[in-house]
């Protein structure tokens, strides 16, 4: 698994440098990741829109900020990302801003489909949902633990759907985007936060 991560780490973002990619790939009318279609352009589009927006809005608490700054260990928060990714379009600023306020936390991107064998250890439920966010302990560079795909009252919301509908359509895709826009960031901040402190034990 090491071995696995160090190579990622080498293919690895800052964000700046992450949110340059997708927006020059969308100048070329293009998407990142492996398959190219005028879907997953659409959505890289919406989630530029989003994430620029987000970056302005998106606010890290006090109490949040707090006990990101006391951190005693040093992290990499390694993402594994991609452009057209609704849910990663909604939280990799919350993950920014979270790390903007620690200089504990080194916050790297990847994009999954050019690291397979990382997303291939970090599955949820057998699938390659994303973004995942995984904590590292930069020294050792051992997996410490991690989070993702979305935050547990988001992850309900969707799995509740397809066990009364059957299938992930524009409905839920949308009822998605409202709570996300409701609840404004705040349940990532504290489920990535207990898992921080936990860390901390």
């Amino acid at each position: 698994m090491k071995a696995i991560v160090a190579k990622s780490l080498l293919n690895s973002y800052f964000y700046p440098e992450y949110r340059k990619i997708v927006t020059d790939l969308l100048a070329q009318g293009l998407s990142t990741g492996n398959v190219q279609s005028e879907d997953l352009t659409h959505y890289s589009e919406l989630n530029e829109t989003r994430m620029n927006r987000l970056e302005k809005t998106i606010v890290v608490p006090e109490e949040n900020a707090s006990v990101l700054r006391n951190l005693r260990n040093d992290y990499i928060w390694l993402v594994i990302s991609e452009g057209w990714c609704g849910d990663a379009a909604q939280l990799l600023p919350v993950f920014y801003k979270m790390s903007n306020e620690s200089k504990k936390i080194d916050l790297r991107i990847v994009f999954r489909d050019s690291n397979d064998e990382l997303m291939d250890l970090f599955l949820t439920n057998g699938s390659k949902s994303i973004p995942k966010l995984i904590v590292l302990n930069k020294e050792t560079m051992e997996v410490l633990g991690n989070f993702g795909p979305r935050p547990k009252e988001a992850a309900d919301l969707v799995i509740n759907y397809k066990k009364e509908f059957g299938i992930i359509d524009e409905t839920i895709k949308t009822n998605l985007q409202l709570w996300y826009l409701h609840d404004k960031g705040l349940s990532t901040q504290r489920e990535i936060l207990k898992l921080m402190v936990d860390l901390e034990q």
